[in-house]
């Protein structure tokens, strides 16, 4: 039967081991093949960079409401050009 690993427990495991831990031993200790832990370990150290890179941060509610303003702003002045028959550049 195949087990899931949730990714927490895959860290732990994988940090025992980069921490000196016996890789033959925490395997037994966790049910699990050496190809496995290893198969983990090359991709948590090939993504581990990854945690101190800045994330994108999510606009706030009043950016968002800032920047509709301005686009309506912007709207209604191209509107009023048009009527005016002006032109838009």
């Amino acid at each position: 039967m195949k087990r899931k690993w949730d990714a927490r427990t895959k860290a732990r495991i994988v940090l025992e081991g980069l921490m000196g831990g016996c890789v033959n031993e925490i395997c037994r200790n966790h049910e699990l093949r050496p190809g496995l832990y290893y198969k983990w370990r090359g991709h948590f150290l090939e993504h581990c960079h990854l945690i101190f890179e800045e994330q994108a941060r999510a606009p706030s509610q009043s950016d968002l409401a800032a920047e509709n303003e301005k686009l309506k702003r912007l709207v209604g002045e191209l509107t009023l050009e048009l009527n005016k028959g002006g032109s838009l550049r």
